[in-house]
């Protein structure tokens, strides 16, 4: 005898819920599986061969904590704080701990992608992305665990980021 059940979203997996709702979205990915890498040089030993810009994903708070961005950049460049603390005008912002970054994304450190998104159901996370990006034609995330990357297009990440609600915006971060 056989019992269905119908999973709720709660008893999917982050992997799961990212996969289901780009389905929903009628996007298109590639999902590439490997060991866990919660860095970036870790990550770079599994990305040979894959043709897309891979993206570094920071989560930062403002000093009062009560303004959190997501700042999404090409993982090979870093990113001036300062100059981005100028810009926000709000003061000092730092990284944000694994408290925050579980109640406003619903993941943890070494995973951190634009897919936290998913979890941001208050649309608390303002986003801020690169605008050098914009030039990728295919993109990498992990897909709220770093055991994997999903690929997608430029156009379907914009899709993405629209279909999520929270505000977000292009800066240029580098030259």
């Amino acid at each position: 005898m056989f019992i269905f059940a119908k999973i709720s979203c709660n008893q999917m997996t982050e992997k799961e819920k990212v996969l289901k709702q780009l389905k929903d979205l009628d996007i298109t990915y590639e999902i590439h599986e490997h060991p866990p890498a919660p860095t970036i040089e870790e990550a770079k030993k599994y990305w040979k061969g894959i043709d897309a810009t891979h993206c570094k994903n920071l989560f930062f708070r403002n000093h009062k904590g009560n303004r959190h961005y997501l700042v999404i950049l090409e993982h090979s460049r870093a990113l001036d704080i300062h100059d981005l603390e100028k810009r926000l005008k709000q003061g000092k912002i730092s990284f944000a701990s694994d408290q925050r970054m579980k109640r406003y994304l619903g993941i943890t450190p070494g995973s951190v992608s634009v897919f936290g998104l998913i979890n941001d159901t208050e649309k608390h996370v303002h986003l801020f992305v690169d605008e050098n990006l914009k030039q990728s034609s295919r993109i990498s995330f992990h897909p709220n665990i770093n055991t994997a990357s999903v690929i997608l297009s430029f156009a379907d990440f914009t899709k993405f980021l629209n279909w999520t609600g929270n505000r977000y915006e292009y800066l240029k971060l580098y030259d």
